[in-house]
Order: C-alpha cells, then sequence, then structure tokens
C-alpha cells in the first residue's frame, strides 16, 4: 500500500496529513523540538516496518526544511521530496489557506506525483551563503555608521571626504577636529561600533577564504576580468552545482536578470527583470560587471562592446544589467567545460556561440 504524507512545516510546529492510495486519511500535529521529531518520527517508523507499506514524503522549501529532510532520511531512511514554492502556486495562491488545507493540498498532488521539485544545496554552500548573507548585512551597517558620522559632523559645520573614514588614523584625525565634548563622545562610540564591524567583516572574509582556498569554481571565477575575490565566492555559493542548469538561460532566470514576459493572443509584453533569486548572487554578478568596466585590461571585448553601445542608446544602469545577464552565459559556459576565462576566446562572439551550442545540446539530452 503506498502512503503519502503532506508537511506543512513552520518555525514552531508542522502539520502532517496522511492519505493512502484508497483515500483514507489522518492529520497530524507536531511541534519543531525534539519531543515532537521524535514522536513523528516514532509514526514514520511504525509505517515504514508494516508489510507492502511504500511511504513517501513532501514539504515546502522554507527556513528548515534542511533540518526536516536530513532529519528523516538519516534516521529513518525515507526519501524526503523538497517542493519548489516559486513553481507550485496552489498554496501561495489558495483563498481559504489553512495549515491542514496545505498539507493535504500536498499530499493530493504528491499522490499523483505532480509536486515541481527543488534541489537542496550542499552544505558547504549553505554555510558560504550563511557567512555571505551576513557580511552583506555588516556591509550595510559599516556604510549607514559612516554616513551617520558625516551627518553629525555636518550639522556642527565640518564637512568630511568619502574617504576619511576608512582608516583608524583618518578617524583620529576628524574627533580631533570636534570640540564639542558630547559630540566628541557621540562620534568616538560610533566609530567603536565601526571598527568592531569592520574586525568581523574581516573575520567572515577569512572565514570564506579558507573554505575555498582550493576550489576550483572560484579558481575559474576570478579569472573573469574584474570578479574580485568575494564576488567569486558569492557567486560560487549560490550557484553550488553548475550541473543544476541545463542552459545558460535558466541560469540567467534563477538570478533575476531574465525580463517578465506576458503574452495573450497576439499580444506580447516584455517588463523589467524579474528580480527572483537571491539579492546577493544577482548584485555579485552586477558587481563583476562594475569591475570589468573599471577594468583597464578588457576595454575591447564583447561584454564592454555591449555596454558602450547600449549606454549611447539607454540608460546607464539597464546597460549594465544587459551585460550582467549576458555575463551569465559566459559563467555557464565556463564552469560547464571546467575552463578558465580567455581573453582571446572571449574578444569575439565564438564563446557565446559555444554558450548557446551547448545549451541547445544539454536541452535535447534533457528531452
Amino acid at each position: 500500500m503506498n502512503i503519502y504524507i503532506g508537511v506543512d512545516l513552520h518555525k514552531a510546529q508542522f502539520t502532517c496529513y496522511v492519505k493512502n492510495e484508497f483515500g483514507k486519511a489522518r492529520l497530524f500535529k507536531f511541534l519543531t523540538d525534539e519531543k515532537g521529531y521524535n514522536r513523528f518520527l516514532k509514526l514514520l517508523d511504525i509505517l515504514k516496518n508494516k508489510e507492502k507499506f511504500k511511504v513517501s514524503i513532501a514539504v515546502e522549501s522554507t527556513g528548515n526544511t534542511r533540518y526536516f529532510k536530513q532529519k528523516i532520511e538519516n534516521e529513518i531512511g525515507i526519501e524526503t521530496k523538497v517542493i519548489n514554492t516559486m513553481k507550485f502556486k496552489v498554496i501561495n495562491e489558495s483563498i481559504n489557506k489553512t495549515d491542514k488545507r496545505d498539507a493535504k493540498t500536498i499530499a493530493d498532488f504528491l499522490e499523483k506525483d505532480m509536486l515541481p521539485e527543488a534541489k537542496i544545496c550542499s552544505v558547504k554552500s549553505e554555510q558560504l551563503k550563511r557567512i555571505t548573507k551576513s557580511r552583506s548585512i555588516l556591509v550595510s551597517t559599516r556604510i549607514k555608521i559612516k554616513n551617520q558620522i558625516h551627518g553629525i559632523l555636518l550639522s556642527i559645520g565640518i564637512t568630511t571626504k568619502t574617504g576619511q573614514f576608512n582608516s583608524k588614523i583618518g578617524r583620529k584625525k576628524v574627533i580631533e577636529i570636534v570640540k564639542d565634548i558630547s559630540n566628541k563622545k557621540l562620534i568616538q562610540s560610533l566609530v567603536n561600533v565601526l571598527e568592531n564591524t569592520e574586525d568581523s567583516i574581516k573575520e567572515l572574509e577569512k572565514e570564506m577564504e579558507d573554505m575555498t582556498d582550493d576550489d576550483r569554481v572560484v579558481e575559474i571565477l576570478k579569472t573573469i576580468p574584474g570578479t574580485g575575490k568575494i564576488s567569486a565566492i558569492t557567486v560560487r555559493a549560490h550557484i553550488d552545482d553548475i550541473a543544476r542548469f541545463s542552459s545558460s538561460k535558466k541560469l540567467s532566470s534563477y538570478v533575476g536578470l531574465v525580463p517578465w514576459v506576458r503574452q495573450s493572443d497576439k499580444k506580447e509584453y516584455i517588463g523589467h527583470i524579474t528580480k527572483r533569486g537571491s539579492k546577493e548572487l544577482r548584485t555579485a554578478i552586477v558587481q563583476m560587471v562594475m569591475g570589468m568596466i573599471r577594468s583597464k585590461s578588457e576595454k575591447d571585448n564583447i561584454f564592454m562592446n555591449q555596454y558602450n553601445y547600449l549606454k549611447t542608446k539607454k540608460a546607464t544602469g539597464i546597460a549594465i544589467i544587459a551585460v550582467a545577464r549576458r555575463l551569465t552565459k559566459l559563467i555557464w559556459t565556463l564552469l560547464t567545460k571546467n575552463e578558465e576565462y580567455n581573453p582571446l576566446v572571449s574578444s569575439s562572439i565564438e564563446i557565446i556561440k559555444k554558450a548557446e551550442s551547448m545549451r541547445h545540446q544539454a536541452e535535447m539530452n534533457v528531452a
């Protein structure tokens, strides 16, 4: 007998809708603590060990899905399917939305084998994503602190330049200029927080470098002109395994750099980029483009030619995004072929042709 279990997983509890192939069903609720998981695992163990019972489980992708999936697969040995929530709109767009209905919907679609599956990235990539996200938050905090100091100084008649707080010597000189004791203490407090934040950023960057010291993907990405180690590590963390993407177009879509397309009858509307996927990944690829623009050694390749042409016809921001989308094709090609950037090849459109050829071949293999 086939048993289908749909799980609506939340932070504090999860709801399980258990049904068999004859339509008989039961509802269970468990807490997401050790006791709750043990109760659920005991239920699964009972179902698994019954004769002729084949158990299937599906759960939506959330913050604690990895732990949930590993708990079941490692301790009970039942494969757990993770749902791609971006492609499974039945739950998100439901009018009458309850935990029971969501779990039942998952179980029903699991029985019909109609659930879009999401792939869980490796543990290493997951840890790198956490670190890059934390670093991004700290960098944003550093900028806000600097802006606050600039604002305080400006309010008391002291004009400062952007780079004056980039060194301890520069900060000390600025503090010495301030005569008012109250403002001096306030600025000193902010400077202390700023320096602690910068120390934390350096620690995270060191950990990122240690984790990717001999990482082939990072080595390849760093050969692309204008690509720094942080951008390379961020892209590597979010892409995980390039084999997940059968074409460069799917990678571009994953990054969120493809435009919205709406088509009905003979009308077609193409809008702005979708911005789906990770903001950190999209920002890293845009920063790669910005680095290439600033690079003096790469002014005559297909990417810069496209950028220089588009910025005369459209806004600079649009040109950068267009180049970033094309850059995802290069990234996909280099990682798929396990090859480093070759300026002699990339100076022509040959590399794009190769990328498209590989994409068509991959699509044919999938079909």
